[in-house]
């Protein structure tokens, strides 16, 4: 028999259905509720990509990070079976502890033997979230993706420590971007019959771009079709104890290594409350292709929301300078820390870019079409 007493976050007035915190307003097995930080050094050494997630309606909360030193990956993930209290943000030996809402997070990661990958790291923000638009895809008739997200700029301080290296992280050399999202998107193993066969994507163009001036956060999103025809859109400036500000419909222009889709810098076009045309430009610094040891799909060796079974916990490293090594991460999204110049000011944030398939305004014609 099902335990459905109440769970300790029932205490609180904060219920949006007349149900118990335990469970979500939708059946859908896809439900989801999780984070991610991106914090790194302005120099492009070293970047770290951490997350942790539930997914109520399979009973699994899963975490990871992954921190890019060189060419090295290091990687840790962690998988267990769902508990009652919600409030408790940890999983095998990673953690996250919200120790002033929308303001100071702790970041934690326990070590496993001296090479093995950890930290122990306090990210304050900036700036106010700021909402994402209401994200919404289809597949066929089907609803396949809902989400609810917010973004944050700010500054991590702390300890990382890996490979025997110690790493001092500083906010006046450090950046560390946010997001939080919650709803439905596609957990791995449900997806067939009719819609799987038939409403196969020709193209997917994406673009998502948060950067934290030492005065502003800008955040722009643009997802598009195989025929350059925009589903998502946002370009937001947001400056503490002012009304945010839009900034018109962002145009992209990106330099791609050649025989690759692996951009090396941009420009992102952006029009001020005048109409007045302004370019925000992008230097990739480093970067991690998220399908390896962060979980994101085509990941073959572990995706989120899959169970693993009771107080699962792998460690591991990659070697990325091969990336023949990694074929899958060329379908997958891409995370590059990155150089932001704006109005003669300097920032930092990620420059988060996945294209697969066909994308006419790119030129790019199918699934093994790459730049020049």
């Amino acid at each position: 028999m099902a335990d459905d007493r109440p769970v300790p976050l029932d205490e609180y007035p904060v219920h949006q259905v007349p149900l118990s915190m335990k469970h979500v307003a939708t059946g859908d097995r896809n439900a989801y509720d999780r984070c991610i930080f991106h914090l790194f050094d302005h120099e492009g050494r070293f970047l770290l990509i951490l997350g942790l997630g539930v997914y109520p309606n399979m009973g699994v909360i899963d975490a990871y990070a992954t921190l890019r030193i060189g060419d090295t990956l290091h990687a840790v993930r962690a998988s267990d079976a769902l508990g009652d209290d919600r409030m408790r943000l940890e999983v095998g030996p990673l953690r996250i502890t919200i120790e002033e809402p929308l303001k100071r997070i702790r970041l934690q990661c326990a070590a496993d033997g001296p090479d093995s990958l950890a930290y122990d790291l306090t990210w304050t923000a900036d700036f106010p979230a700021v909402w994402e638009p209401h994200h919404t895809q289809r597949k066929g008739d089907r609803l396949t993706l809902e989400g609810r997200r917010f973004v944050q700029g700010g500054r991590p301080e702390g300890t990382i420590r890996a490979g025997g290296e110690e790493i001092t992280v500083s906010a006046d050399g450090w950046t560390g971007t946010r997001d939080r999202s919650w709803g439905v998107r596609p957990i791995p193993g449900e997806e067939g019959g009719r819609i799987g066969a038939e409403e196969r994507t020709e193209g997917f163009h994406w673009l998502w771009i948060p950067v934290r001036f030492d005065d502003r956060f800008v955040m722009v999103i643009a997802q598009e079709d195989a025929d350059g025809y925009r589903t998502l859109n946002e370009a937001v400036l947001v400056r503490d104890g002012e009304r945010d500000v839009q900034l018109g419909w962002p145009q992209t222009d990106i330099t791609y290594r050649p025989g690759s889709r692996h951009p090396e810098r941009a420009v992102v076009h952006l029009t001020d409350a005048a109409r007045k045309p302004v370019e925000m430009t992008v230097e990739c610094l480093t970067e991690i292709p998220l399908a390896v040891g962060a979980g994101y799909p085509p990941a073959d060796d572990w995706q989120h929301g899959t169970w693993r079974g009771h107080g699962w916990t792998d460690r591991r490293t990659y070697d990325l300078s091969d990336p023949t090594a990694h074929p899958l991460a060329a379908y997958g999204v891409i995370d590059h820390a990155a150089r932001f110049t704006l109005d003669g000011r300097t920032g930092y944030g990620i420059f988060e870019h996945g294209s697969f398939g066909r994308h006419d305004p790119s030129g790019f014609t199918g699934f093994d079409s790459v730049a020049p």
